[in-house]
């Protein structure tokens, strides 16, 4: 694929992805990046020698909260569930939700998976397995594929035990596409593929 380079950095740009469309998701995901490393929580103590609106500093870390924190009462102790219990209240598998979303959709299976830009194989394997578990790539082709909105999107992917992330580059772009109501899988491709990241589909 042709490329050239942002004269703002050294990441490869395809010609097919505009520089407004690299410059928007390069503003979303510097919006919404949020760094993955736990921030702790800290104490605030009073300090009586600094000026009126200066008086608190920042101390421990927030385990040491709990030495001044209210009484608080102990959680309900959970009701104990048989294993038989646990698996009768499964939720429904990723391929039981793609099938039934595919009717809702009124779209068919080959145009499903051809949107999806994935293998006609791969897709009769999650037909056929009703506890086939895909890739989250796969999971989210198919999302982009039944246009799914980002509530919908998470659902689905939640169902093969995915999550977008903030603190994932990868994710950031899908989800401002999913946001701008973009589901071309192509046009997605190319943008992942300028901010080098794996690509959707075969």
């Amino acid at each position: 694929m042709p490329f050239e380079i942002n004269p703002q950095s050294s990441t490869k740009i395809p010609v097919e992805i505009s520089e407004k469309l690299f410059a928007d998701i390069k503003k979303y995901i510097d919006d919404h990046y949020v760094d993955e490393h736990s921030v702790y929580g800290r104490n605030i103590e009073f300090e009586p020698d600094l000026p009126k609106y200066n008086r608190v500093r920042m101390t421990a870390p927030v385990e040491k909260m709990a030495e001044s924190q209210p009484f608080m009462p102990a959680p309900a102790v959970p009701v104990k569930r048989s294993l038989e219990d646990v698996v009768g209240q499964l939720d429904d598998s990723f391929s039981e939700i793609l099938l039934r979303l595919i009717d809702e959709k009124g779209m068919t299976d080959v145009q499903t998976y051809k949107k999806a830009n994935i293998d006609r194989k791969l897709f009769s394997k999650i037909r056929s397995k009703k506890d086939y578990n895909p890739s989250k790539a796969t999971a989210i082709a198919f999302a982009i594929a039944l246009e799914l909105n980002l509530d919908e999107t998470h659902d689905l992917l939640g169902r093969a035990g995915y999550a977008l992330s903030h603190s994932n580059e990868f994710d950031l772009i899908i989800e401002y596409f999913i946001t701008a109501g973009n589901y071309n899988i192509y046009e997605i491709n190319e943008a992942l593929f300028a901010f080098d990241q794996a690509l959707l589909g075969a």
